[in-house]
């Protein structure tokens, strides 16, 4: 029988060995079937695992993070040795496939197909084969495209996509190498995997370090060691200047009012030459502004000015360095362009995500910017102390479905002060440490990348001659 691949397969169906069949999937498997559909799914276990689309990883294999279970009893079942195809998801997803290993009474969802071969085919060898079709794209340029969605059916299945079949004990051969190079790329990723966990709790342990006057000599104590004047100016006597300038600035602007303290009931100590301050006391806090939707403001006036969103802070890694929209002059008027060097500080949905900016932008009230006056801080260390306080942010944030603080919440945040000389020893030293974790992270994030590519050419090698397993 002459079998039409179609478009975007990735096998050559004409150079295989002789003893290889090629047939469409439903020529050898009859018992191809969905699950169904259930709304009334549980997380406390009760009746079946109810397995769903995204209970299939992008490796190909069964993900137990997110099972739900189902009270039906009358649903289709798997076992040992069945095939599960994703095929229904977005066109990008649809088709990833995975092998059943386990003798569980599992269900599976109408999103789901289950190909159950007979016992002269693996199923595991079915998988990987699937598993790599979809790995190369082509069930994407297969699937039927809906609304928000992409689907497979069953006798699409079936009728159009090829299976390349060697006999039974080549198939075992080949699962059996394919799975003993994937142990040996999962075990290296595991251990990548660890690494960066270890390097998250280091780049938290160093910001730490640095509000807690743990990460360089204080000037207190470079005082004592002769290394510094007696009299070095103190994180107190910084701030009394700040606040002094600062009224003085505000002469002739109407009445000044102080900046309020922070509340220093149940504070730690803190190391000698440091104080507690809030954000106000040592500079500019408030929040963005936009009348108009960014993408409708350009739309109808032209966009000339940028505008960030909480993505663009969320992504930027402590500098903010693009932004994905403009705003027109007309929408700046009722909004605010906001300097080159502020501090800018999310409070919707991922609370107390940092950036600095370093380009003027404008941003919506969904984000609030911090400029210093004067000599008062760093902005780089005030960043560093939000970052160690995101979680204690995080709980003034009411269970709503998207969280948010208000402005009153970051302007009552007491932040432990150090010198200003000190700052700049602290920020200098935490960025070397930080640069040298983000080395760190690229190089395993780019070896992560490369196991994933090696598993499909493991897999290019299992279903081509160019792997040729002989008897043994």
């Amino acid at each position: 029988m002459s079998i039409d691949p179609g478009l975007h397969y990735p096998l050559d169906l004409t150079s295989l060995p002789k003893s290889w069949e090629v047939c469409y999937v439903g020529d050898r498997i009859r018992d191809i079937q969905p699950g169904f559909a259930s709304g009334a799914h549980n997380q406390e276990g009760r009746g079946v695992p109810h397995l769903r689309p995204m209970n299939i990883d992008r490796l190909g294999a069964i993900d137990f993070t997110l099972v739900k279970s189902v009270e039906d009893k009358d649903g289709p079942r798997l076992r040992e040795g069945d095939v599960l195809f994703n095929n229904t998801n977005s066109p990008e997803l649809v088709g990833k496939t995975a092998a059943i290993q386990s003798s569980e009474d599992w269900a599976f969802s109408n999103h789901m197909t289950r190909l159950r071969p007979p016992p002269t085919i693996s199923g595991r060898f079915v998988a990987h084969q699937l598993h790599y079709v979809w790995m190369s794209g082509y069930f994407k340029h297969r699937c039927v495209k809906h609304v928000n969605q992409a689907s497979i059916s069953s006798s699409t299945l079936a009728r159009t996509v090829p299976l390349i079949l060697p006999p039974l004990p080549e198939q075992h051969r080949i699962v059996s190498e394919i799975e003993k190079q994937f142990t040996r790329l999962d075990a290296g990723v595991a251990a990548l995997r660890r690494v960066q966990a270890n390097l998250k709790r280091y780049r938290a342990a160093v910001l730490k370090a640095a509000c807690e006057g743990r990460l360089v000599p204080t000037e207190a104590e470079l005082a004592r060691t002769g290394q510094r004047d007696q009299n070095y100016e103190s994180a107190q006597a910084l701030l009394s200047r700040v606040l002094a300038e600062s009224r003085m600035s505000w002469s002739g602007r109407g009445r000044y009012k102080e900046p309020a303290a922070p509340d220093a009931k149940g504070l730690p100590n803190l190391p000698e030459g440091w104080t507690w301050a809030t954000m106000p006391q040592l500079g500019d806090l408030n929040r963005g502004r936009s009348k108009h939707r960014p993408r409708d403001d350009a739309r109808l006036y032209g966009g000339a000015f940028p505008f960030i969103q909480t993505g663009d802070i969320r992504k930027s890694r402590g500098t903010i360095r693009e932004h994905t929209q403009t705003y027109s002059e007309f929408g700046l008027r009722q909004s605010r362009l906001w300097p080159t060097g502020t501090l800018c500080i999310t409070i919707a949905a991922n609370i107390a995500e940092t950036g600095i900016l370093t380009f003027e932008t404008c941003f919506p009230d969904s984000v609030v910017g911090f400029t210093h006056h004067g000599s008062a801080a760093t902005t780089r260390y005030v960043e560093f102390f939000i970052r160690t306080a995101k979680e204690k942010l995080d709980q003034f944030a009411p269970a709503t479905a998207q969280k948010n603080i208000n402005l009153d919440v970051l302007q009552r945040v007491a932040v432990p002060l150090p010198p200003l000389a000190e700052q700049v020893r602290i920020v200098a030293e935490a960025e070397r440490r930080l640069s040298i974790v983000e080395e760190l992270e690229a190089t395993i994030s780019r070896n992560i990348q490369h196991a994933i590519r090696l598993r499909k050419s493991i897999l290019t090698k299992a279903f081509s001659p160019v792997w040729l397993l002989e008897p043994r």
